[in-house]
């Protein structure tokens, strides 16, 4: 008996704890194996053909304004035509050029429009459909479908609202008779608030969208438990919700200032950024390819708008980068 409680003790033989090692050995290398030619040539497509594109139509053509920001060339004959100049196409463009300063002005005044009507307006909208009112599907689709549509038919559209005879807003307020029609987009003192209104119409969807998503990645706990704290609902979401899509607010802000300084579709659509409707993007463009081509110019024109623009980007991925650390 005892012989047999013995042997019944004997432990198990070090050959299966091998088995078991080279098993687990096994699985690994079938978890890491290799990787394959194709493996290495999928991969470089993947990896080579973005930073190719990127290279050739982003990197490329911004290194090369940069340079020719300092010269002075009309587009006309080759590289013995470029004359470099220095910083003379700067001191011009703030002493000189007399549309710089109202551009800024406007694309200003454009971002301030966009901050306090189209931003909250969209916030306003997202916060009703998140209540999943009857029709929200119906609605959500409506006030989004602006962001689709190309800004070209966005133009032809309030193109169609604000002509001075045929146009809706004209027959509505009953100013169609010759003489006391409302010229919206020919004034300078209209055409600006008549082409913000035609952005903000686009600019209301696409921040109702971002604003949305965010509302239903809220956990509900935290309204609940405002609600049993006896929070009204303005002071739910002001005090509650609101402070914790942080995140959403900051990319809602930088895409904001973007759209905001490179306006450009609308206003060049309407009149070619002239006659009181001047922006940054529309001097780029008119001093490039207009009448009396000026590359170098618009080229400086191009280096200041991409600094300002640049600069929300580069603050918006530090305080990303700061936050995934912490």
């Amino acid at each position: 008996m005892i012989e047999h409680g013995a042997s019944s003790a004997t432990p198990v033989p070090p050959a299966s704890a091998g088995g078991t090692g080279s098993s687990g050995r096994g699985a690994s290398r079938r978890r890491y194996r290799p990787l394959t030619e194709r493996d290495r040539l999928t991969l470089g497509l993947m990896v080579g053909v973005p930073t190719a594109i990127v290279t050739v139509f982003i990197l490329l053509p911004t290194a090369a304004s940069i340079v020719l920001s300092f010269t002075s060339w009309n587009g006309i004959g080759g590289l013995e035509n470029i004359k470099f100049i220095g910083l003379k196409n700067y001191t011009d463009l703030i002493s000189i050029y007399k549309p710089f300063w109202p551009a800024v002005i406007h694309n200003l005044t454009w971002l301030v429009f966009f901050l306090l009507i189209a931003t909250p307006l969209g916030m306003f909208l997202a916060v009703l459909l998140d209540k999943n009112i009857r029709g929200t599907r119906i609605y959500q689709s409506a006030l989004y479908m602006p962001v689709v549509l190309s800004l070209a038919i966005v133009g032809f559209i309030w193109q169609l609202i604000y002509a001075p005879e045929q146009g809706l807003l004209n027959n509505l307020l009953g100013r169609t008779a010759q003489g006391n029609q409302i010229s919206w987009l020919g004034d300078p003192s209209l055409n600006l608030w008549a082409v913000l209104v035609a952005a903000s119409w686009r600019q209301v969807g696409y921040v109702m969208v971002l604003y949305l998503a965010g509302l239903k990645s809220v956990d509900p706990a935290l309204r609940e438990a405002a609600s049993i704290d006896g929070a009204s609902e303005a002071q739910s979401f002001f005090r509650v919700v609101f402070p914790v899509m942080r995140p959403i607010n900051i990319v809602i802000l930088v895409i904001t200032v973007i759209e905001s300084l490179r306006a450009f579709d609308l206003a060049f659509i309407i009149n070619k950024g002239l006659n009181g409707l001047e922006l940054l993007s529309t001097l780029v463009t008119n001093n490039i390819i207009g009448e009396t081509s000026r590359i170098g110019f618009g080229s400086a024109i191009a280096v200041v708008l991409l600094m300002v623009s640049v600069g929300p980007i580069v603050v918006y991925l530090v305080r990303a980068l700061r936050e995934d650390r912490q």
